[in-house]
């Protein structure tokens, strides 16, 4: 276990030639001219907030899963992705995002099981259909695209208020829908392979020089839910709940201790060992999900290691 003070909550760069930054939620993501270098803090977050601590090598796992996918989907799908110069960064063109996120969902789980509890049998303009119990297999994956906030909660929206608002064209719509039930077609078939079933999952695409791409991270626990495929049958019969490997767990903590993003609660502060405790699973997700070991890297000084295999990235 890495010392926990060594975890990168946040990086502050100021690199040759860098024209912006911008800081999301887990990644600080700097721009030099037409170059994106994306780095993967080891910040969390949970209910659109990122916590107040840091989670060890939380960024490497992310942007590893991140880029074992990206190279196993450019087939279908030409993507940013050009370099990675250090486990917790990513290097690549930067393209014009659209403003919608492609949200694909094969099983009735999360948001979607949350709306269909409460009642609703449409979500985005999809009907859903009567009789489900939560986490029963759509008979077909459904797509139900959200718009992508700046700040605070993305929204649900239909396929026919993005074309009518003029969001997307309505030819890049139907080829943003073609890239993500390919993309899902294959992820579902990588996870099979590691004993999962890849339940829901979110893409996002930009476009540069007219040419659509496939952008930032995906099939990581931080973008999709994933079940594990043994027992699955068995335990929808008796109605048990399905065993997760995503970031559910972390979510299940702050509800149990009152926070769940809502105004006026307050966020609890992880103790070390519910801390450590992320961080193997996190660990666990990465050889489970890729089903390749997890090479721990020297966390020593990490923000001078990244920024030192950055610059001698951007020299070669």
């Amino acid at each position: 276990m890495s010392n926990l003070a060594d975890a990168v909550l946040e990086t502050q760069m100021n690199l040759p030639g860098q024209t912006a930054f911008y800081r999301g939620k887990v990644r600080d993501v700097y721009t030099i001219g037409e170059k994106l270098i994306m780095v993967a803090s080891d910040r969390i977050s949970a209910f659109d907030h990122v916590l107040l601590r840091p989670i060890p090598y939380k960024g490497q796992v992310l942007n590893q899963v991140a880029t074992h996918f990206l190279k196993a989907t450019e087939d279908i799908v030409p993507n940013w992705l050009e370099a990675v110069p250090d486990p917790n960064v990513a290097v690549g063109v930067a393209c014009t995002p659209f403003k919608v996120e492609m949200v694909i969902r094969g099983y009735l789980a999360g948001h979607a099981w949350r709306e269909y509890k409460a009642g609703k049998r449409v979500l985005c303009g999809v009907p859903m259909p009567d009789g489900m119990k939560e986490s029963d297999r759509f008979p077909e994956p459904i797509i139900t695209p959200a718009t992508k906030a700046d700040e605070g909660h993305d929204e649900d929206i239909s396929r026919e208020e993005i074309i009518a608002k003029g969001i997307v064209s309505e030819a890049d719509y139907k080829q943003l829908e073609q890239y993500t039930r390919a993309l899902f077609q294959r992820g579902t078939e990588m996870a099979a392979k590691q004993g999962l079933l890849l339940v829901d999952t979110k893409y996002e695409f930009g476009k540069r020089g007219g040419k659509i791409y496939l952008i930032d991270e995906i099939h990581t626990p931080d973008s999709s839910r994933y079940y594990y495929a043994d027992g699955y049958e068995a335990r929808q019969a008796k109605g048990e709940r399905q065993k997760q490997l995503s970031k559910e767990f972390v979510r299940e903590w702050l509800m149990e201790h009152g926070f769940q993003g809502k105004d006026g609660q307050i966020m609890p502060i992880m103790p070390d060992a519910f801390i450590e405790q992320v961080s193997e699973r996190y660990i666990e997700l990465y050889e489970r999900i890729t089903g390749l070991a997890f090479e721990r890297t020297d966390t020593t000084n990490i923000a001078q290691r990244i920024e030192q295999n950055i610059l001698n990235g951007l020299k070669e």
